[in-house]
């Protein structure tokens, strides 16, 4: 009679993996939705949500290399989420680029000092009075 211990272990293994990497995807997904329909608050909850779930995906794919590796498709579907975070990345850097020179068009004494950045890490463009001269 076959153990149960030996048996479930490598398929139990990857399917806790599947599990965690279904969960990036789907944030992935559900992230570059609100992205394209510029939802604020869903982009937040889907941020947060993704950061979540690539941190969980993260420590179990390290433990199971720890353990005796990681199936080749699942490193693979890894290695395309981590692809799909850093278009991602890059994509929201363009879009806040374009934003900083909108700004800087539209508000031309602000711009002075758009490559700088104020101590809380957004970008200084100089007094935050609120007054907006034409």
């Amino acid at each position: 009679m076959l153990n149960p211990a030996t048996t479930a272990g490598p398929s139990s293994k990857s399917l806790d993996l599947e599990v965690a990497l279904a969960a990036v995807e789907r944030h992935l997904t559900s992230l570059g939705q609100a992205l394209h329909d510029s939802n604020a608050s869903a982009i937040e909850l889907q941020a947060s949500e993704l950061h979540r779930s690539l941190a969980t995906a993260v420590n179990r794919f390290a433990q199971a290399a720890r353990q005796g590796g990681v199936p080749p498709a699942l490193r693979e579907r890894l290695a395309q989420a981590s692809g799909r975070v850093a278009a991602q990345r890059e994509s929201l850097a363009r879009a806040t680029a374009a934003l900083d020179r909108a700004i800087d068009t539209l508000m031309p004494g602000q711009g002075n000092n758009a490559s700088l950045y104020g101590a809380n890490g957004a970008a200084d463009r100089g007094s935050s009075t609120g007054v907006v001269q034409a």
